[in-house]
């Protein structure tokens, strides 16, 4: 029984688990990493195809994507915008940069653009307090910003005016 919908590619399922012989659900973590990095996400009709194809019952699956951070449920953006509000990042003006963010990219935290360029998330901690206040998008560190600095900083990521037409 196929459950795979009309938007997902199952070739990319395939090729995942035909890579493990017997799956056991000792294989889950390293299966869903794969799923994410394949899909960018996890798809419903995915995690359906590999309860199905693997005998891992689906609430088991979802567990475990739901008490990992690193496990994506939604489909997020080609840039993933994270910020600290951390006690550091906070009291150095963090809740301002935050705003900027929102305001710049229409959305709240834990959302994602309608032309899926970004995704923003805000943090607990990134671990870089000397640089406070930071964001840090697809993995590059931005420290010591300022209202002005976000939006200099999240043009640059922004698609170039030919792409767009």
């Amino acid at each position: 029984m196929n459950l795979i919908g009309e938007n997902s590619d199952l070739n990319i399922l395939d090729d995942i688990l035909s890579a493990f012989t017997e799956i056991t659900s000792n294989d889950l973590i390293p299966i869903l990493q794969r799923i994410q990095n394949g899909y960018g996400y996890l798809p419903k009709d995915v995690v359906m195809e590999v309860s199905e194809r693997t005998g891992i019952a689906a609430s088991q699956i979802y567990g475990v994507a739901t008490f990992y951070e690193q496990f994506h449920l939604k489909p997020r953006g080609k840039h993933l915008i994270r910020c600290c509000r951390g006690t550091a990042c906070h009291v150095k003006g963090g809740p301002e940069i935050i705003d900027v963010i929102k305001k710049c990219l229409g959305l709240e935290a834990g959302e994602t653009t309608e032309d899926m360029e970004f995704t923003f998330e805000t943090v607990a901690c990134l671990g870089a307090c000397a640089l406070a206040p930071l964001m840090v998008i697809d993995g590059n560190y931005y420290g010591m910003m300022t209202k002005q600095k976000v939006a200099e900083v999240l043009d640059s990521f922004r698609k170039p005016a030919e792409e767009i037409a």
